[in-house]
């Protein structure tokens, strides 16, 4: 099953990668939740990120490694995570948990900016990802 949602997703995103060129935050979302494992209850977490993606205003992936990421759906829309300049995430003795903890946008104006809440935790398939994104580059490339 989890392979035919992956052909599926793939699809999708070479249509629109053929049409339209760069894929926009719906369809990024797509290819990372095709490439994720099911729910878990939450993740190991020392304080800082390796790097991350927004993926539209309510889900974002975060490296907490070069090889390990997870997919962090929101219960909610997060106003201006996808302007935000960097981000944080609250943990309880090196753990973020899903329904307990939020995503911290920072640096998106002045004033306190209201957390947002992590709905479901997704572990990434690091490797799987990077192909994929590299098999639509090559068929952009083509397309041109």
């Amino acid at each position: 099953m989890k392979r035919l949602i992956v052909a599926v997703a793939m699809c999708l995103t070479l249509v629109a990668c053929a049409t339209g060129g760069r894929l926009d935050s719906a369809e990024r979302l797509e290819l990372y939740r095709a490439h994720a494992g099911p729910p878990q209850q939450d993740m190991q977490f020392f304080g800082s990120l390796n790097g991350w993606n927004e993926l539209g205003d309510s889900a974002l992936a975060v490296w907490t490694r070069p090889s390990e990421a997870y997919l962090l759906e929101l219960s909610g829309p997060c106003q201006d995570l996808p302007y935000a300049q960097a981000i944080g995430l609250s943990s309880q003795s090196g753990r973020v948990s899903a329904r307990f903890d939020k995503v911290l946008v920072r640096g998106t104006g002045p004033g306190p900016q209201m957390p947002c809440h992590i709905a479901s935790i997704r572990k990434l398939d690091v490797k799987a990802l990077r192909a994929s994104e590299q098999e639509l580059r090559q068929a952009q490339a083509e397309e041109r």
